[in-house]
């Protein structure tokens, strides 16, 4: 009967604990990190320093803005334009000499006399011509009719901003063509597709 008492006893022995699996520890040698000296980082100091510097922007910008003055020269100065309207550049033209046995609304002739073509505006030619300030605008001269003349565009431009030129000194100069009456039928022709002459009604033509 002992046997069967032993088996019991081994039965009833608790089981003894797993024996823990052998593990290698590796120690690594290693320094001290420094310590931080920066502050610490919040949400709420970044938004803090955003609005300090936004109050400086501002208060920077008030005292830009403090010593700010408004001219008097420019509100009182006049708003004359420095080109002439389009009713005044009609009226200019219509006051220049006409061309004897030409169509008015295209050919006149400028103070100096030499022959100007209504469609050639701006352009550097014999027949172009400017709408000129008598008075230059830079010094004083209005964009008034009295103020006007049609110029040609190279008398013009040499001319400049000067006053004391002479008659005899623009005709100088002057860009001088010598066109005929058959010329001046094919520039009408290819700018406005038909020519048109004025007959002279004064005195008596003789065949």
């Amino acid at each position: 009967m002992r046997p069967s008492r032993e088996k019991a006893r081994r039965r009833n022995r608790p089981s003894s604990p797993p024996t823990p699996s052998r593990t290698t520890i590796t120690t690594t040698t290693s320094f001290p990190a420094e310590p931080d000296t920066s502050p610490p980082k919040s949400r709420q100091s970044s938004s803090a320093s955003f609005l300090d510097r936004a109050l400086v922007t501002e208060q920077d910008t008030v005292t830009l803005f403090e010593d700010l003055q408004i001219s008097k020269d420019y509100t009182n100065s006049s708003p004359e334009p420095r080109s002439f309207p389009y009713s005044v550049k009609q009226q200019c033209w219509e006051k220049a000499e006409k061309v004897k046995g030409r169509d008015p609304d295209r050919w006149r002739r400028d103070p100096i006399g030499n022959i100007v073509f209504r469609k050639l505006v701006g352009c550097p030619g014999c027949l172009c011509h400017d709408y000129d300030h008598i008075v230059p605008y830079s010094k004083g001269g209005k964009s008034t009719l009295e103020n006007c003349q049609v110029l040609q565009a190279t008398v013009n431009r040499s001319k400049g901003n000067r006053t004391e030129l002479s008659r005899a000194e623009l005709i100088q100069r002057s860009s001088y063509c010598r066109v005929s009456g058959r010329d001046m039928d094919l520039i009408e022709l290819s700018a406005y597709g038909n020519v048109r002459r004025i007959q002279d009604s004064q005195g008596c033509r003789i065949q």
